[in-house]
């Protein structure tokens, strides 16, 4: 698990020299028996990792490929002679879909961001499917399938070219809480030449998932213009349902459908990014109902309608949107639906350009007033109108973080539910000065449920390095992957665990759990080429769960009782309450390790036994790793 997946050792990092570092002797002398030394248990780690999958290395099953003109052309000899090709890479949204008719645990889909030509599995971008199943060790397994059309195999492409056209640049999705699950199509595309390099076609007949009587039906359209839908798809036989028309031409990330199964929020990654929602008639039929995009500042009801009653009310949704005054948000990531509430992460962007100005009727929301004024004195106390002009016109703030954001159904408002930082003004943070916790442009969005018990998991995804969001002389970008309890009002960044780093220059990414939430799945999306995994995307699993909340919970306990260290369960840590130096010493009393100006120190690479803790403030704590 660790050479692949570790919480990344900042320590070393945060080891800079101090001004004036306490001197720890080489050997302790004395015993630390006595009753009066506090005592902390670092229980054995029940968290167990595994790669399940790889980018580039996993040969996957395809049911068709491009002949010489292009089409796609089913594989008639299936049985006899599958199709199969290295798996796609850029790994990025995953969804979860349970077996409720056999003892597997359910069928996983990863979307791939990257887009490409591709004979056997498709053009642009593109989705893979396995199923799993409850290992004897509680780990996963994957179950070999044999799928009509397809053959028989471990891993199997999702079959778009042959349904419902291309995909372009699958990034996130949704998934439902009965395990329906569609892909977003993120990058932004509205010309032919836009997407010249990835997918070969030009143009698409509207077909599959649409019958007869649907405005859409039987509409030929550019290739263009048939991609930035959300897609359903069936995980079971490896296929897409169809492209949403009616939820609109957006520059998806993602979305989440509520529990009445009817209502489905939307988010869009843009500087002008749109938060939309479609209501179906009926629940559980999203193919007639009526899209919504949110305005904060409209009178009464907070969502205006828009007319996607033909392709083209379709293909123009997100341009009508802001036209029609629509509230702008600052690149909307994923959605997840919590307790009723919406949570979206709005991962920022440091400088906005004319992405405001270019859409005059549309009106900034303002959860981020505040922030602004806190950021910008010349700015407290100005009104609304003010601060808005200074974001739009004057491009006057570098949103470096992003944050979590709430959207509560009964007030129709949205607010800054976590903001990320700290903030720093330098643009440069020396090691010594890093903080212990820092949140970076949150972008992948998920609710881990065990016991009974809900932990939002944000990843991040770096838009940049500086002002703080890695320290001044780090190799690399390291996005890192948080866990916050939510049953805390008001959380800062504080009552964040950091629960993974993935490799250098890769995004995490595609966080969700399996339905007994003992299993929480992410992706390493485009991790460096000098990385173990070789520079290819993986997906990575991490099971244990249910064993490791009643840790978190005693975390807590312990902070509020004021003891000073204590063991991070999710990770082979021990925290302290504030940044001091501390020093490691075996039984013995051999020193062992010493970090500086720290708020942890990784035991990782202790071996089960009894060790002594002290640090520059005087503290002597025993310490048994198990």
């Amino acid at each position: 698990m660790k050479k692949i997946f570790t919480t990344l050792a900042f320590a070393a990092l945060l080891a800079g020299s101090a001004k004036a570092q306490f001197v720890f002797p080489i050997e302790l002398e004395g015993s630390y028996d006595n009753q009066g030394v506090k005592t902390v248990i670092m229980e054995s780690n029940p968290l167990v990792g595994q790669v399940l999958f790889t980018g580039g290395v996993d040969q996957v099953v395809s049911n068709g490929q491009y002949d010489q003109d292009g089409n796609w052309v089913l594989n008639a000899d299936w049985e006899a002679n599958s199709i199969i090709a290295d798996a796609k890479q850029w790994h990025d949204f995953i969804g979860f879909t349970p077996d409720n008719e056999s003892s597997d645990l359910g069928w996983v889909t990863i979307n791939h961001e990257r887009v490409d030509q591709n004979d056997q599995l498709g053009d642009g971008g593109g989705m893979t499917v396995f199923k799993v199943k409850r290992a004897d060790d509680g780990t996963l397994e994957i179950v070999e399938q044999t799928l009509d059309g397809f053959g028989t195999g471990d891993f199997f492409n999702v079959d778009f070219a042959g349904t419902v056209g291309e995909t372009g640049m699958n990034c996130g999705g949704i998934n439902s809480a009965d395990g329906r699950i569609w892909t977003a199509e993120e990058w932004w595309r509205n010309s032919a030449e836009s997407i010249a390099d990835g997918l070969r076609n030009t143009e698409f007949t509207i077909g599959e998932g649409w019958d007869e009587s649907s405005p859409y039906y039987g509409e030929t359209i550019e290739m263009y213009q048939n991609l930035n839908y959300m897609v359903e798809v069936d995980p079971r036989s490896a296929k897409a349902i169809r492209k949403q028309y009616n939820w609109g031409k957006f520059p998806f990330e993602g979305g989440a459908v509520m529990p009445d199964n009817k209502t489905v929020y939307m988010g869009a990654d843009a500087s002008a990014g749109t938060f939309t929602k479609f209501v179906a008639d009926t629940p559980n039929d999203f193919t007639k109902g009526t899209l919504y995009a949110y305005k904060h500042d409209n009178e009464g009801d907070k969502w205006i309608e828009l007319d996607v009653s033909t392709i083209d009310g379709a293909i123009n949704a997100y341009k009508n949107a802001l036209d029609n005054g629509a509230s702008m948000f600052r690149r909307l990531e994923w959605v997840v639906e919590i307790g009723g509430k919406i949570y979206m992460t709005e991962t920022g962007r440091d400088g906005i350009g004319s992405a405001y100005t270019d859409h005059p009727n549309a009106v900034l929301n303002p959860h981020i007033f505040d922030e602004v004024r806190e950021r910008h004195p010349e700015m407290a106390g100005k009104p609304d109108e003010v601060v808005e002009s200074f974001i739009r016109d004057e491009d006057g703030f570098a949103d470096y973080y992003g944050r979590v954001l709430e959207y509560n159904p009964e007030t129709q408002t949205v607010k800054t539910f976590l903001k990320g930082g700290p903030y720093f003004a330098q643009e440069e943070v020396a090691a010594e000065d890093y903080p212990s916790k820092h949140l970076s442009n949150p972008d992948g969005l998920t609710v881990l449920t065990v016991r009974n018990k809900n932990f939002m998991i944000i990843q991040e995804d770096l838009n940049g390095s500086s002002h703080g969001r890695v320290p001044a002389g780090a190799a690399a970008r390291t996005c890192e992957m948080w866990l916050l309890d939510m049953d805390i009002v008001n959380p800062t960044i504080d009552d964040l665990h950091r629960i993974a780093v993935v490799p250098n220059g890769a995004e995490v990414t595609g966080a969700r759990a399996t339905s007994d939430g003992n299993t929480l799945m992410f992706n390493a999306q485009h991790p460096s080429a000098d990385t173990e995994s070789n520079g290819n995307s993986f997906t990575y699993a991490i099971s244990g769960w249910k064993e490791v909340v009643q840790g978190l919970t005693a975390i807590d306990d312990a902070k509020r009782e004021g003891v000073s260290v204590y063991p991070n369960p999710v990770s082979r840590w021990l925290n302290l309450s504030e940044v001091t130096d501390v020093a490691i010493y075996s039984q013995s009393g051999q020193r062992l390790k010493v970090e500086r100006n720290t708020k942890k120190i990784d035991v990782s690479d202790l071996t089960p036994g009894l060790y002594i803790l002290k640090t520059a403030k005087g503290e002597t704590v025993k310490v048994i790793v198990k």
